[in-house]
């Protein structure tokens, strides 16, 4: 899997409050989260970002509660790929359990500016900065999780699972 994208750029500790503000959490419909999205961290992000478009981010990235909204939020909103220098814990399986992929570079986070254009590999974990030619590494996506990402997050897997029984 591989996606290519213009770069929007997040700080560290960037929660799960900002990704989706928690006036919003009453909302179930991923589009409704998806027209919230990072708004309180940047105003511009509602109106600026287009599908396609990747999250570049310091360090703890989703920090804060452990609701699945905010990678919901992310991926309705049509972004492919997050790359963070880290992320919070929870956030990480929550990121995988929706379908969404992540992946964690320091080197990546600091050679990426916004706007710049970025393809990331989840197969071989190469992150390319097409803007500079600039080229970092991130541990790859496993086989088995890019399955879970391909369905759609974990119960899309597991409904696809039963299917094939």
């Amino acid at each position: 899997m591989r996606f290519e994208g213009r770069a929007w750029k997040f700080g560290a500790n960037v929660d799960t409050d900002a990704i989706i503000p928690a006036r919003y959490l009453n909302e179930s419909d991923p589009e409704a989260l998806a027209a919230h999205c990072m708004e309180d961290e940047d105003s511009r992000f509602v109106f600026d970002a287009r599908p396609g478009d990747i999250i570049v981010a310091g360090t703890n990235f989703g920090c804060g509660s452990s609701r699945e909204h905010a990678p919901i939020a992310i991926k309705a909103r049509g972004i492919p790929c997050v790359i963070a220098s880290s992320f919070a814990r929870i956030f990480y399986r929550n990121a995988f359990n929706m379908g969404l992929p992540i992946l964690e570079s320091s080197d990546a986070v600091a050679g990426v500016s916004e706007g710049d254009t970025v393809e990331a590999d989840l197969s071989s974990g190469r992150i390319t900065n097409l803007t500079t030619g600039a080229v970092f590494s991130s541990k790859p996506i496993p086989p088995f999780m890019q399955r879970i990402i391909q369905d759609g997050g974990l119960m899309g897997h597991i409904a696809k699972a039963k299917e094939k029984e």
